[in-house]
Formats: C-alpha cells, structure tokens, sequence
C-alpha cells in the first residue's frame, strides 16, 4: 500500500510537467475572419512556466517537520493516507484553476504541496513502527519505488491523455485514482502492530522483538542534538544534492526533450519516463543488496550507507556531464537515464539513515532534511526559466553542468561525515525493548 501510495504522491506532482507543454503548445487556431494563426491556450513566457512548476514546492517546504512531528505523536498512517487524497481532490481541480488566472492555479498548486508535503516525513515514522532492524532498507526501497514508477506512469501516460482527450483529462484522471487510493489506504492500514487486527501472532512479535513497541510511549525530541549533528547534516547535504539533479529533471525533462533533442510531446511523455522506470528496478536491487551485505557481516551499516550513497552520485555526475556534452538524441536519452536510475543506490545510503541514526526521531530528522532538500523544487525550474531562454543547447548544457556540480558536493560531504550507528543523543530519549538475538537473523540461526 505504501508502495501504490508513492505511486500516487509522484503521479499527483509530475502530470503538469508533461501537460503544461500541451497547454502552452501553439497550435493552429482559425479565427472568425477565416484566418489560420498559431496561438497556445495559455501564452506563458519561461519564467511564468518556471513559476507555475516551482509553485508547488512553496507549499511542500513548509510541512516537511510538521509533518514528521504529528506522525511521531499519532502515527504516521493517518497523516499519510490525508496528505495524498486532499492532494488528489485539489488536483482534481486543477484544470479550473487555470482557466481562471495563472495566479489562481499557483494557488492551487501550493495547497497541494502542503497536504503533500507531510507524506515522506510520515512514512518514516511508519517505518519506525512496522520495519524490522534487517530489512529496512528493503521496505524502505519496495515503498520509495512507488516514487519513480508513478513518474514513469505519470509522464507517457500524461502525454498520452493529453494528446487524445486533452490536458485536462491529466489532472482527472491522476486526481480520481489517488481519491481512490486515500479510501482503501484508511480502511486497510493501521498505525502499528498491536493496533493491527488481522496480523498473525508471530508475525507481530518478531516485529515488536526487533523494534521494540511504540505503544504509549512519549518521545521528546532533542532539537539541539538534531541540528548539531554532523552526520544528520550529511543526510541533508546528500538529499539537498539528490533532489536537486531530480527535480531538475523531473520538471524539465519533457521540455528538454521537445526542445532541444527534437522529439514530439508523446514522445517526450515516454522518454521521459523511462530513466524513472530503470531506478524504480534498480531499487529493488539495491535495497536488497544493502541488507545482504548487513546480515552476511560483509560492511557495516555505515559502510554501508555511505558506498551505496557517494558510489551512486559520483555515477550520476559522470553521466550528467556526459548528457549536457553529448546533446545526441540517443545517447543523452541514454546517460540521462543512467543518471538518475543510479540514483536508487543513494536512497539506500541518505533517505534510510535517519532510521539507523535514531528510529524514535527519524520522521522529524527527514521532515528537517526534506524541508531543506525541497528547495531545489523552488529554485531549479526558476532558475532554469532564467538560462533558458532562447531554448539552445548552450544554455541546457549550463543547467546540465550546475546538478553535477551539485551532485558531486553532496558525495564529498557524506563521504567524510555519514555515521550508521544509533547515536548518543538518540539513546538517551531511546527505550531499547529490542531482543538482541533477534537483530541479526543470520547471528542467530
């Protein structure tokens, strides 16, 4: 269900990046004189594009922490399963919006980053309730694969919907799919195990012998520890870095193609979504290897998190060089997919962490870091709106160029201060109810 849930939280953000190309698209319009003119239904410049697709990021900084705090305290599945249907609803609203006035659909649009703003914060603390020692990385990859393949179904299929039965067929359809979902999310899930009706008996305390019960427990969380952290400000730096080259892209990617490479807005749909189809199966893989290599004694938990994490980033600014340099509409299509399918290693080192660091906070450690790394959703398609103004390959290749840069700051800083251990401060708030035999499986077989 978390899995399907991210589905909806990307297929809810990324559809008007594929359908404002089709609403800012010029195209034949006969007037009633007879003559044929080209006109787009909306006449937006760059910089007014920039703002419509950054705008739902001014809403989704603000509940990051919020967010996490709230889950902390009544369970993460209430706040989670809300987050993404008001989303939805507001999505479905959308097309209304922006017949309106563009002001009213940034308007919209911030609303929907702020329901949606508390989904990933809340997941963590699900997590914290539901996931066992050795397998998080593995739930945490299964779920956060819903993130990258809702962007794949949402981008080829964005484009498919757009070009038969119009733009707005996008916002209706994603927005009554997560309606949908936010129903059976409530009525299936449940805030953890003991309040679980239908989990089996030893399923339930195997869960509970690793993680301890959550139940009726008060957690204060130490803010100071938190922000002086060394190895919490790590995990930020890498995220900050991670979100910015997909963002980037993830916004931009369609037009990018269409405008520089050549392609048609169906095409640009598909292609686009392809890279998030290869690290949506690269997850699976990488989540899977991560914990192997933890129950098999062969790294650490921090080694293991900071090889996945500075090994997937360096691959990821090699291959957006490669991408900006080339500008082939075969090979770019090609590292830009390796670029950000890549990426799924990283989110087995910096988005798993907070778990390792300290489980009873890890929901406010990711709303703190998420607030931070949701900037690059503000400032890139701005920025972007900003270089690329005459849409030539010089100017794509200096946004190319500042998310390698970036992503390469983000592998030097949590190479020299990613830590996989619980730390001091978290032990002091931390009830260890864990079994120890149970923490290991292959130690204790």
């Amino acid at each position: 269900m978390a899995f399907l849930g991210f589905i909806n939280v990307y297929a809810l953000r990324v559809n008007l990046s594929v359908a404002i190309v089709a609403m800012t698209e010029l195209k034949n319009v006969t007037l009633d004189n007879g003559t044929v003119v080209e006109q787009a239904e909306f006449d937006w410049n760059s910089k007014e594009q920039g703002l419509v697709l950054s705008s739902f990021f001014y809403g989704y900084i603000w509940t990051q922490v919020i967010g996490g705090i709230i889950a902390s305290k009544i369970g993460g599945h209430y706040v989670f399963g809300l987050g993404i249907g008001v989303t939805a609803f507001f999505t479905l609203l959308t097309p209304l919006a922006a017949k309106l006035n563009i002001y009213v659909l940034v308007a919209v649009r911030i609303i929907e980053g702020l329901f949606e703003g508390v989904t990933f914060p809340c997941i963590h603390a699900i997590f914290s309730r539901w996931a066992p020692v050795y397998e998080r990385s593995r739930m945490a990859s299964i779920s956060f694969a819903g993130s990258y393949f809702g962007t794949v179904i949402a981008l080829p299929l964005s484009g498919l919907l757009a070009v038969h039965w119009g733009w707005e067929s996008v916002f209706y359809f994603f927005g009554a799919l997560g309606c949908a979902w936010c129903v059976a999310w409530m009525f299936i899930i449940k805030a953890s195990p003991e309040r679980d009706p239908y989990i089996t008996e030893a399923e339930k305390e195997y869960i509970l012998s690793s993680i301890g019960s959550h139940e009726k427990k008060k957690i204060k969380h130490p803010w100071k520890a938190i922000l002086t952290s060394t190895a919490i400000w790590a995990i930020v730096c890498s995220h900050f870095a991670e979100n910015w080259g997909f963002y980037t892209l993830m916004t931009q990617l369609p037009t990018f193609l269409k405008d520089t490479l050549g392609f048609d807005l169906g095409e640009s749909g598909f292609l686009s979504g392809v890279p998030y189809l290869t690290m949506s199966c690269l997850l699976a893989l990488g989540g899977y290897l991560a914990d192997w290599t933890q129950v098999k004694g062969y790294l650490t938990t921090g080694q293991v998190r900071r090889y996945f994490n500075c090994a997937s980033f360096l691959a990821q600014t090699i291959f957006m060089i490669l991408a900006a340099y080339l500008l082939h509409p075969a090979w770019s299509v090609v590292c830009i997919t390796l670029a950000v399918g890549l990426g799924a290693f990283a989110l087995c080192g910096y988005m798993v962490n907070p778990l390792d660091l300290a489980p009873n906070h890890a929901s406010v450690i990711f709303g703190f870091s998420n607030t931070i790394a949701t900037i690059p959703g503000i400032v890139s398609p701005l920025l972007t709106g900003f270089i690329v103004v005459n849409k030539s390959e010089s100017e794509w290749q200096i946004v190319f160029y500042i998310s390698a840069a970036i992503y390469l700051f983000g592998c030097t800083v949590y190479w020299f201060f990613c830590r996989g251990e619980l730390q001091p401060w978290a032990q002091t708030f931390h009830e260890d109810t864990r079994d120890q035999s149970c923490e290991n499986p292959e130690k204790s077989t």
